[in-house]
């Protein structure tokens, strides 16, 4: 990959070629500064999964944080699986649109090639606020007419939702399979509710919410600590929670069994074997009421 200049990026041109009404809804993000200078969760994540799409800053993040989680990797896989396993059961529930909020950069087994598999009609959102996401995005996706991706920012849920991408594709009068996956321990206490509620009032009921959070229960202050520190060096510092508080994510929506769980105890799938649990994350599924 070309690496980008770390001054502002030039525009990128993004056309959704797979409208529901069938046409082409061709935009131009805005001149976005790319930072390669400072870590950003997408790429760590990148990283921790082997990828090659993330620069120096990004890889001495994730050198910080294995010191202090050496399973960080393994977590980030047993993640990817959680993520499978809840899209294979929103299409066995009859969810045809998908919304997978911080998608991050591609990667095996995505939420487009999970879904449509099962069920090819499918439609895929990406969301992500890294520009290099929307790059690559945009290539993998260019002859898929039923996903797009988009650059936005999950703390402006109004703006995600009445954008021309998503409403392209998501029809909110049906049911919707949203996913956060690894991405609400980035939101502060204060604004869980109002991202939240914003997203869970934009679903019809019978939608989806899927979501992990990391949590420090049953693992040590000392590690949970540097963890936190390295993260607060990047623009979305981290937060570990217990149960009860990642729980009040789902406010508004009904746990399916088996609840909240640390991921590898949600529905595992022996035909999909996760790696050894790291119980770093908890995880769940719940439907809206």
């Amino acid at each position: 990959m070309t690496q980008p200049d770390e001054t502002a990026g030039e525009p990128i041109e993004v056309s959704v070629v797979g409208s529901l009404d069938g046409s082409v809804i061709p935009r131009e993000a805005p001149l976005t500064d790319l930072r390669i200078d400072v870590p950003h969760v997408a790429r760590m994540y990148d990283y921790y999964l082997d990828g090659k799409d993330n620069f120096a800053a990004d890889r001495a993040a994730v050198a910080g944080v294995e010191k202090a989680m050496p399973e960080v990797r393994q977590l980030a896989r047993e993640n990817r699986a959680f993520l499978r396993r809840a899209v294979r059961h929103m299409v066995a529930e009859g969810i045809r649109q998908f919304i997978d909020i911080g998608a991050g950069l591609p990667t095996a087994g995505n939420t487009h090639e999970i879904a449509q598999k099962a069920a090819p009609d499918s439609r895929i959102v990406y969301v992500d606020n890294d520009p290099i996401v929307l790059a690559h995005g945009q290539a993998l996706l260019a002859e898929n007419g039923n996903t797009t991706v988009l650059q936005a920012d999950m703390r402006q849920p109004a703006d995600l939702i009445d954008s021309g991408a998503v409403r392209s594709l998501i029809d909110f009068n049906q049911p919707v399979g949203v996913l956060l996956i690894a991405m609400t321990h980035f939101l502060t206490a204060e604004e869980r509710e109002p991202i939240m509620g914003t997203l869970r009032d934009s679903l019809s009921p019978g939608s989806l919410l899927a979501l992990t959070h990391v949590t420090g229960d049953g693992h040590s202050d000392t590690a949970v600590t540097g963890v936190e520190r390295v993260y607060s060096t990047t623009p979305t510092p981290i937060y570990f929670r217990t149960h009860a508080e990642v729980s009040r994510f789902f406010n508004g929506y009904t746990l399916i069994e088996p609840g909240l769980v640390t991921v590898d105890a949600w529905r595992p799938d022996g035909a999909d074997p996760a790696p050894a649990a790291t119980r770093w994350l908890y995880g769940g599924v719940g439907r809206r009421r």
